[in-house]
């Protein structure tokens, strides 16, 4: 685990956003993803009848619908224990393959890093 204190002023960022995304709308999920310009782009899990898509393929579709055209980071915030494999395709697919994703658990704390390979 991570002490989030220890992470990059700007990751910290990414991670609180995350967080506070998925309290306030109260879905499994909370991710916040960070472009070339950094600017942040945070959603929740999507689960409606006829759309489902999770915190992070939200994130990331949100920042290529705001003009983005790379990614630094992602982050995400989930009591899962890994990140699925399309998640981290759709950040593959706009920040490349060793774009670092922070997996953090409700609290906030940090258990991983993986990239989008």
């Amino acid at each position: 685990m991570t002490d989030t204190t220890a992470l990059d002023p700007e990751d910290r960022k990414i991670v609180t956003l995350a967080r506070s995304v998925r309290a306030r709308n109260g879905v499994p999920e909370g991710a916040a993803v960070r472009d070339e310009t950094g600017r942040t782009y945070a959603a929740g899990t999507v689960a409606l009848d006829s759309l489902r898509l999770s915190a992070l393929r939200t994130a990331v579709a949100m920042a290529v619908a705001s003009g983005a055209t790379s990614l630094e980071a992602a982050a995400v915030v989930t009591e899962a224990e890994s990140v699925p494999a399309e998640d981290l395709a759709a950040v593959r697919d706009l920040g490349g393959p060793g774009t670092p994703v922070l997996v953090a658990g409700p609290d906030g704390t940090v258990r991983e890093t993986v990239t989008a390979d």
